[in-house]
Order: structure tokens, then C-alpha cells, then sequence
């Protein structure tokens, strides 16, 4: 009987080492390099106050702006306003008691159906497209494309990420600076702040049913056995990073879709970036476009994949060096790198093959 259990174990075993085997192989043939930044034409402007198309900046340029706000919006017509609001007033109220600070809020809108870009450009048209501006994704990519494509165009010194629902109270971005300057020295300038609702867990688990518990506490495991130790809530859309911590975090990110937090925060830690968790006020809004099962098992895949893939060096993490977002003048791709890559332009009236 012990020898037939002994077998059964060491099959077992054998089983699961070669299924992890499988999965390994699977991930690295289907890894894809970083999605390429590419912008549509209509991607590469904004729309001022008065309707007139302008150049949208880049991630590489000096900052103008103390604040970003990058808001990523998928058919938020309803939910946005509120958010909006509230993120505005105390904004202006910030500016008119310290007249040296200066914000940017940036809304893109990934793809929306509804009129989430009209909404939007009511309040450009209220405060002015130094303050507001509102980027239209011809087609959805998901939050994490969405956030990236709102980072790589911001002029802020920090950057905020915050979720068009509203459901983290706006003033505790303050939380947030306070997290981030308890951090300093920060190392080449790179630091991140991460909002928090670990503190409202026995609460949320109190109002939830035993199946939404039973995944989160398994997302949660994934979490911290496959990518990010120390940080108990990856998921909060409330995130402040410095101006170099958004580049290069932002440069080597793979995922597009929700667990594109977490590639985040693993990219952060493998840079050995500061990382602050900050419990912060939060309020559940109805219209969440996260479906509890499917969504949750899309990310338990790609926390796998994130994993194995980093591991098996289907994707690879280096220091980035600063670049030009967008070339002016060629009709080009930019592709956020790692070191060991290079940026290939391609010069289509020349035919021609450039690295920078």
C-alpha cells in the first residue's frame, strides 16, 4: 500500500513537473515582444479649447506641469462627471491656494462607444486645453494601453493614475505625495506610490459572497507566490509614480489588459524602485467593467505568463535610455525598449534602417 502510494505521489509529481514544462514552452512561443506604441493619425493630436488640433507631447520631454492626471475611460459617459468634478475642484482649489503648482488632467478614452470623448471635451472647453485634454483611441487596447498611451503624452514632474469611476476620494492624492517624499532619497529619481484598500478587506469580504472571496484571496496568492512581494493591494487604480519610475516602468510594459498593474510593480521591483503602499478612502461604484469569473481567471493566466515568460527570457527587463517618443519629420513606430534593443525607424521615403 506505502509502495503504491509512493508511486502514485511520484507520478504525480512527474505530472505537474511536466504540465509546468507545457505551460512553460506555451508562454515562450506565444510571448510577444512589448506592443508597439503605434498611434493612428488621429492618435497624434488633441483637441484644444477651440476645436483646433494640436501635437500631443512626449513622455521624454522635460517636465511643465508639477501634476499629471492620466484617466483611462472606456465608455464612461455616466461615471465620468462625478469623477471629473470632484478631481477638478480640488485641483483649482490646490492651484489658488499654491499659485506655483500646476496640473494637467488627461482623459483617454479607449475606444468607447458611447460619447465618453464629448464629455470629456465639455470640461477642456471649461478649463482649457492646458488643463484638459482629452486623447480618442481609435480602437480599445484595454486600461493598461490606455494608461500607457495617457503617460507617454503627460508633462507632468509626477503622474498620477486614477480610475474614471471615482471610487477613491481624489483629495487623497495628497496620501500619495506624502508616501513618495517618505521615500526619498529616491534612487535616479524613480519612486511610486501605490493606493490601498487592504484596509477595507474584512469589510468588502463582509458584504461579498463566498465565491468573489474565495477568487480574491486567490488572486491575491497568485499575486504575491508569481510576481509582487510586499504590496498587499496591486489592483488599486489610484497609483502616483515620478516622472523617470512612469518612463521606464511604462517602456518595458507587456500587458495591456487588468493585470497590467501588476507587470507594473514586478517591472518596479526587478528596478529595485522605491515602492510605497498607501491605504487611501474607497467606495465600491456601481458599472465596473470587470466581470468577477472571466476577468479573474484572464488575470490568473497572465500573472502565470508574466512569470514565466520573465523567467524563461521570452521577455527581458533592462535599464531603458531616453528617446524621442515620435520623431518629427518620419513616418515612423516607437517602440518603449528594453537596453538589449533598439529602436528601428523606418524612413519610408528612403527606405533607410536608423538606431538611435
Amino acid at each position: 500500500m506505502a509502495t503504491l502510494l509512493l508511486q502514485l505521489l511520484g507520478l504525480g509529481v512527474a505530472l505537474a513537473a511536466a504540465a509546468l514544462i507545457l505551460v512553460s514552452i506555451v508562454a515562450f512561443i506565444t510571448a510577444t515582444k512589448m506592443p508597439p506604441c503605434y498611434q493612428h493619425e488621429e492618435e497624434k493630436f488633441f483637441l484644444n479649447a477651440k476645436g483646433q488640433k494640436e501635437a500631443l507631447p512626449s513622455i521624454w520631454d522635460s517636465p511643465t506641469k508639477q501634476l499629471s492626471v492620466v484617466v483611462p475611460s472606456y465608455n464612461e459617459e455616466k461615471r465620468l462627471p462625478v469623477m471629473m468634478d470632484e478631481a477638478l475642484n480640488y485641483l483649482e482649489k490646490r492651484q489658488k491656494h499654491d499659485c506655483t503648482f500646476t496640473y494637467e488632467v488627461i482623459v483617454v478614452d479607449d475606444g468607447s462607444e458611447d460619447q465618453t470623448s464629448k464629455v470629456a471635451l465639455k470640461y477642456c472647453q471649461k478649463y482649457g486645453s492646458d488643463k484638459v485634454r482629452v486623447i480618442t483611441l481609435v480602437r480599445n487596447r484595454g486600461k493598461g494601453g490606455a494608461v500607457r498611451m495617457g503617460v507617454f503624452s503627460s508633462r507632468g514632474e509626477k503622474i498620477l493614475m486614477a480610475d474614471a469611476d471615482g471610487a477613491t476620494k481624489f483629495p487623497d492624492v495628497e496620501k500619495l505625495e506624502k508616501g513618495l517624499s517618505d521615500l526619498q532619497p529616491w534612487p535616479e529619481q524613480m519612486a511610486i506610490a501605490c493606493g490601498s484598500r487592504a484596509h477595507l478587506e474584512k469589510e468588502s469580504i463582509a458584504q461579498r459572497s463566498y465565491f468573489r472571496t474565495f477568487l480574491m484571496y486567490g488572486f491575491h496568492f497568485l499575486v504575491w507566490f508569481l510576481c509582487v512581494k510586499g504590496i498587499r493591494d496591486t489592483q488599486c487604480g489610484f497609483k502616483l509614480l515620478t516622472r523617470e519610475a512612469a518612463a521606464r516602468t511604462f517602456s518595458s510594459l507587456h500587458i495591456e489588459r487588468w493585470a497590467f498593474d501588476v507587470e507594473l510593480l514586478y517591472i518596479a521591483q526587478c528596478l529595485q524602485i522605491p515602492i510605497a503602499e498607501v491605504a487611501v478612502n474607497w467606495t465600491e461604484i456601481e458599472g465596473s467593467k470587470l466581470v468577477p469569473f472571466w476577468s479573474w481567471l484572464q488575470m490568473g493566466k497572465d500573472l502565470l505568463f508574466i512569470r514565466l515568460r520573465y523567467l524563461t527570457g521570452a521577455w527581458r527587463l533592462k535599464q531603458t535610455r531616453k528617446a524621442s517618443w515620435l520623431l518629427a519629420g518620419l513616418d515612423c513606430i516607437f517602440i518603449p525598449h528594453a537596453i538589449s534593443l533598439e529602436i528601428k525607424i523606418f524612413n519610408k521615403a528612403s527606405m533607410g534602417l536608423f538606431s538611435v
